[in-house]
């Protein structure tokens, strides 16, 4: 992340809030989400994999959505770096999750198997 007004990163904060959103309401904000959520199967099993000892419905909600995202841009979309897809994701748990947030979601991702 370059700045907190790169593009890039707004356009993900959008993505995170409204797949944080779907676990609560059930609406889906943009096309971008449902194309995340169509992939969600596949995509739970990979963060399940890579923080065994968290089910999915224990791991917090907002780091939940941040792993999703980036969970979907690493292993499905695959148009960025590995390292900024990663430092973005930590950079959105900073800002959104808890302390524990940022190097639970960077250990997550560092266990994906590309």
């Amino acid at each position: 992340m370059k700045t907190a007004l790169d593009p890039r990163h707004k356009k993900r904060q959008k993505i995170v809030e409204s797949l944080f959103k779907i676990d609560f309401h059930k609406q889906i904000v943009n096309n971008y989400t449902k194309t995340i959520l169509r992939e969600k199967d596949f995509i739970d099993k990979k963060i399940e994999a890579a923080a065994p000892e968290f089910s999915i419905d224990k791991i917090n909600k907002v780091d939940l959505a941040i792993l999703r995202l980036a969970v979907y841009e690493l292993l499905v979309e695959k148009t960025q770096p590995t390292k900024v897809i990663i430092d973005e994701a930590v950079e959105l748990a900073k800002e959104y999750g808890g302390d524990s947030s940022p190097s639970f979601v960077n250990g997550a991702l560092g266990n994906i198997k590309l």
